[in-house]
């Protein structure tokens, strides 16, 4: 199996995670790969996102090159463990002139921990249009980073978020990591782009994609309801995840990760995104549902 240096820095560990191995040993009806965790003493739950990209990765090694994902409908069944390892199964579903059709399930411990579809496409042609890109926004070295907002405080978590993850995340107006300040709206805008260049391999920058989507795509429930990050009590998970790819992506340019929520309710908070470049283009869209769970006392405050 690969393995990442303890030396290694965030972008490189975010590579050397979706550097997946071929399993050797008997096959069914699956191609077997194998992933690493990400071992850490703050989070010992499997983040959400590198599973997904994970599971992207494994299901475009069974199709041919030119066939690249568009998207993506995966549920998150049980937290899995970042210190162990994580095996893919990947069943060829379809394979038709121009669409393949790739199930990937991640398992740990025997149990299926993700299930999830893709689908990949020929490039090919047709009509074109897309939603506008919000106006009037602050560019990304108008806005902090998380490492400025975080990097002074002792604290494992705020060290990890400023430091440790492979992407720079810069909210537009307030973050909620420590407060929700102003009017408690259920939209926000965030700038990412990861912390190092990627190869110029469209399979990984659009699995790495899907990696930073699971961030902050549950914020703007949060911000609605004036609860943050450093909440007493607050239980967050990602239960399902969908993402659809419209246009080619570079993730070591910077992104407008543009989200809102129109629902919450039953302890669960429905989120959609939109991924647009510097130019306006549309590159991506997203939606979640997540599991939102504060103690009783306080949602009489929410």
């Amino acid at each position: 199996m690969n393995e990442i240096s303890p030396d290694a820095t965030p972008i490189e560990t975010l590579l050397g995670l979706l550097n997946l191995s071929t399993a050797d040993g008997a096959r069914t009806d699956e191609d077997i790969f194998v992933g690493l965790g990400q071992e850490s003493a703050v989070h010992p739950r499997l983040f959400g996102g590198q599973v997904l990209a994970q599971s992207l990765i494994a299901a475009s090694k069974t199709v041919d090159e030119n066939r690249l994902v568009h998207s993506m409908h995966g549920y998150f069944l049980r937290p899995g463990d970042a210190a162990s390892p994580i095996t893919f199964g990947v069943q060829r579903l379809r394979d038709g002139r121009s669409f393949s059709a790739r199930r990937t399930h991640a398992y740990q411990g025997g149990q299926t921990i993700l299930s999830m579809i893709a689908s990949f496409q020929v490039p090919d042609h047709g009509i074109d249009h897309q939603a506008e890109m919000p106006l009037n926004v602050p560019g990304p070295e108008d806005v902090p980073s998380a490492a400025d907002i975080l990097g002074s405080i002792d604290h494992p978590v705020a060290q990890s978020w400023a430091y440790e993850r492979p992407f720079d995340i810069r909210h537009v107006g307030e973050s909620i990591y420590l407060a929700v300040r102003g009017e408690r709206v259920a939209h926000q805008a965030v700038w990412v782009k990861t912390t190092g260049p990627m190869p110029a391999d469209q399979n990984l920058h659009r699995a790495a994609l899907a990696y930073v989507s699971d961030y902050t795509l549950l914020e703007p429930s949060l911000r609605r309801h004036g609860i943050n990050w450093s909440k007493p009590g607050l239980s967050v998970a990602s239960l399902d995840h969908a993402m659809w790819w419209h246009r080619p992506v570079k993730v070591d340019e910077w992104l407008l990760y543009v989200a809102e929520s129109p629902s919450a309710s039953g302890a669960r908070g429905l989120n959609f995104g939109r991924f647009f470049d510097q130019n306006g283009v549309l590159v991506a869209s997203v939606a979640q549902e997540g599991m939102i769970r504060i103690p009783d006392e306080d949602l009489a405050d929410t």
